[in-house]
C-alpha cells in the first residue's frame, strides 16, 4: 500500500500525462506561494489552466472531487492570478480544472477530468 504522499505524487504524474495526451501543455508542477500550492499549471491554446489533482485509493469516503470545497476553489482562482504575475506572462484568460484519480494499486487508475470548475 502506498503512503499518502506517494499516492499523491503518482496521481499528479498520471494527471500530467493524461492532460498532455488531451492536448494541454503542462508548464509547471507544485508551484507554491504564501497563499497555497498549485498542483499543475498547463496551457490550453491561449488559456492558462490551473489544475487541482485529487487522488484516492478508494471511493470508500467519497469521490475525490468532493474534496474541492468552495474555499479551495476560490483559493485556486487567486493562485492562478498570482502564478501569472510571478511569471510575468499574459494569457487570454484562465480557468481552473480538476482531475480526480482513483488508484487502488491493483486495477488501472480511473481518471476524471472536469474543465472550468466553478
Amino acid at each position: 500500500m502506498k503512503t499518502k504522499d506517494e499516492l499523491g505524487r503518482r496521481g499528479e504524474a498520471l494527471a500530467a500525462r493524461f492532460l498532455e495526451d488531451a492536448g494541454l501543455r503542462v508548464i509547471d508542477r507544485n508551484w507554491r506561494c504564501t497563499v497555497g500550492e498549485i498542483d499543475l499549471v498547463a496551457v490550453d491554446g491561449a488559456t492558462l489552466v490551473v489544475v487541482e489533482v485529487k487522488t484516492r485509493s478508494t471511493e470508500k469516503f467519497g469521490h475525490p472531487l468532493e474534496a474541492i470545497t468552495p474555499g479551495k476553489l476560490e483559493r485556486l482562482y487567486l493562485l492562478a492570478s498570482r502564478w501569472a504575475r510571478a511569471h510575468d506572462l499574459r494569457f487570454s484568460g484562465f480557468r481552473v480544472d480538476a482531475v480526480a484519480i482513483v488508484d487502488d494499486g491493483v486495477n488501472a487508475p480511473v481518471i476524471d477530468h472536469l474543465r472550468a470548475v466553478s
